[in-house]
């Protein structure tokens, strides 16, 4: 496993007590990996120091108010290409799929565009492959990152951390189509109520797309996704 995916996942999921406990150890792990170049793993210290410094509902009621009342800052990579279109839940399938040829199990709670979940499959694939696949949403993490940015919220260090390590840089003008789009006020509950009432996402035959529809951006992710022959489970696993 590559711990240091498996530590970025932790990181960028819902802060708990657990957590916060682990801090040494994961400060452990990055160096002692050492994939983060200098500049980045000194961003990433940001959200350590955090974790051991404050106080725990006040991280969990940012983390709240950054990822999960705002669409346009949401952590479901998919949000980000298709919404809540038909297309996202046949992408969700085959994300899936991709998932369960390395061994990842989800819990009931998780969809499979969840970046967290995301950098767990990473870190069950061999280095080269997980790196290669980690730039795919690399416009994803830079835009999340300058809406974060602007926020003074450390995590936006965290996901320009995802993007160095990628080793990729995104075209300006995909990066600038995400961030045209209007940004959420995470304390306006009538509007976030309005908007999660958008039908919900379908998986199985009836997420099939239109065969004129579907996004060019998640298409391309998902068609270079395959799991290497060296990442999938033995037979029998």
């Amino acid at each position: 496993m590559i711990k240091t995916f498996k530590v970025l996942s932790l990181l960028l999921d819902y802060p708990t007590k657990d957590l916060c406990a682990a801090v040494p150890d994961f400060r452990r792990v990055l160096d002692d990996e050492a994939l983060l170049p200098a500049q980045a793993r000194r961003g990433v210290e940001g959200i350590l120091a955090d974790l051991e410094s404050l106080d725990i509902y006040e991280l969990q009621e940012r983390y709240v108010l950054l990822f999960d009342r705002t669409k346009s800052q949401s952590l479901h990579l998919f949000e980000h290409v298709h919404g809540e279109g038909r297309d996202r839940g046949q992408a969700m399938v085959d994300l899936l799929g991709l998932y369960d040829e390395t061994g990842l199990e989800l819990t009931t709670k998780q969809l499979p565009d969840f970046l967290p979940a995301f950098l767990e499959f990473l870190a069950l694939l061999p280095l080269a492959e997980a790196v290669e696949h980690l730039g795919r949403p690399a416009h994803i993490y830079e835009a999340l990152s300058k809406r974060l940015q602007e926020k003074c919220a450390p995590y936006a260090d965290l996901l320009a951390a995802l993007e160095t390590l990628s080793g990729v840089t995104p075209e300006a003008a995909t990066v600038q189509a995400l961030l045209n789009e209007p940004e959420d006020d995470p304390n306006d509950l009538e509007a976030i109520d309005a908007v999660w009432e958008e039908a919900a996402v379908v998986f199985g035959p009836a997420a099939a797309p239109d065969q004129d529809a579907g996004c060019p951006v998640a298409e391309d992710m998902l068609a270079r996704m395959a799991v290497p022959e060296s990442a999938k489970a033995p037979e029998g696993r």
